[in-house]
């Protein structure tokens, strides 16, 4: 089966962050940077319009402001950027558990087994850029592809908030005209002794022969030959380890106030859990829920359960109950996970405990198997609770006609 791989990464992301920390930093040409006081200080980010300006990350900031004198400085800010970056990898969480970061504003994530829940991979790319930008403020952009190396040239080359597709069609039409430095890990030093050979292009190296390469490079040079060729040999994300968890969060357009509005969050999260655990053939026996307020203060608290489940409802009721014993509603939500843990595989058996009845957990199990079926042919939103509509009709709205974006960025209830 072909992987689908995105290559996601946030733009001008320390700027980024500092611009929406401070409007008034929108309009301005700036770059954040360490203490200028200091003769070693250098950028280490700049927005759009200090980069119009030639303004480099990495050179000093004397040369810089050679370059704009009306650049202002600021000061980097890393606990922001963190928490930013963490805000930014829960989105991703709603759509993969697969996820390989690299560096604090760029990661990995293989997508190839949420299609069937959130449709193909450049829609999903399409909705992570519009989610991050919306939600956060930030803006990111996107490659899309069958392996890692071809997923983080597109992000590369359209900048910002694209999303570049290059596919086993495309690729020798977009990838091969490409210098050489484009590829993943080839430094200035790669890139000299292969020119020293006449290899300028990454069409060039990849149809060199790869025996010619290994000779000049060793083993390097038949891993350059694979990238320029998109061939990857290894599994495209270990899997060596079992998945110790699965989870979904949201972080909603507006405040939540009422439990009503929290049981709906937690009942739309859960259902998307739960079915992603029944798509892997597994269940788990740690639920655990995640919160943040309108502070960006978060708690986590979790449960042990005396048996495996991948039911929604069962997760919805375990997760209720611990945000009611441990979370006080008199500071408004913005943000609520639900997660899994302590997996096991799912072998169909039913688990039962002395409070359980046989008939109401295989009752439970064959609607899920309904749903799931229905799903799996129709699409995700094809049946939904009626807990959802029955809180639309009589508490609030989830939907308006007239503005048919809802405050929940799950999928929308439907009438």
């Amino acid at each position: 089966m072909e992987h689908i791989i995105l290559h996601s990464d946030l733009n001008n992301f320390f700027a980024s962050v500092e611009a929406v920390k401070n409007p008034a930093l929108r309009n301005k040409t700036f770059a954040v940077a360490g203490d200028p006081n200091k003769r070693h200080g250098i950028i280490l980010a700049k927005n759009q319009a200090a980069k119009i300006m030639g303004v480099s990350t990495g050179e000093p900031i004397w040369q810089a402001k050679q370059k704009c004198p009306s650049l202002i400085l600021v000061p980097p800010d890393m606990a922001s950027y963190r928490r930013y970056s963490e805000m930014v990898h829960e989105i991703y969480r709603q759509f993969t558990d697969e996820i390989i970061p690299f560096g604090i504003d760029e990661c990995w994530l293989d997508v190839t087994g949420s299609t069937k829940l959130f449709g193909c991979g450049p829609k999903i790319a399409y909705e992570i850029r519009r989610r991050v930008r919306e939600e956060l403020g930030l803006t990111v952009s996107i490659g899309v592809s069958y392996n890692k190396i071809f997923a983080k040239l597109g992000s590369d080359l359209k900048k910002p908030d694209a999303t570049t597709v290059i596919s086993k069609e495309n690729y020798e039409r977009i990838v091969h005209p490409l210098p050489v430095s484009s590829l993943l890990f080839v430094g200035a030093s790669t890139r000299e002794k292969l020119a020293q050979y006449g290899i300028y292009t990454i069409g060039q190296l990849a149809h060199t022969d790869p025996a010619f390469l290994m000779k000049v490079f060793g083993k390097i040079g038949l891993d350059l030959y694979r990238r320029a060729n998109g061939i990857e040999t290894e599994s495209t994300f270990a899997t060596a380890q079992p998945e110790k968890s699965i989870s979904n969060s949201v972080t909603t357009a507006r405040d939540l106030t009422t439990l009503e509005e929290i049981k709906v969050q937690i009942m739309m999260i859960a259902e998307h859990v739960a079915s992603r655990l029944r798509n892997r053939r597994l269940a788990g026996s740690l639920i655990s829920i995640s919160v943040r307020d309108n502070r960006l203060r978060s708690i986590t608290r979790q449960r042990a359960l005396p048996i495996c489940t991948n039911n929604a409802m069962e997760i919805v009721n375990t997760a209720l109950s611990l945000f009611e014993e441990h979370y006080d509603l008199t500071v408004p939500v913005r943000s609520i996970g639900v997660g899994v843990a302590k997996l096991q595989p799912d072998d169909g058996n039913l688990q039962l405990t002395l409070w359980d009845t046989e008939q109401k957990r295989l009752r439970n199990q064959n609607l899920d198997q309904a749903v799931d079926g229905l799903r799996e042919r129709y699409g995700f939103d094809c049946i939904t609770r009626a807990g959802y509509l029955y809180r639309h009709i009589k508490n609030y709205t989830l939907y308006d006609p007239e503005n048919p974006t809802p405050f929940c960025t799950l999928p929308t209830c439907h009438h």
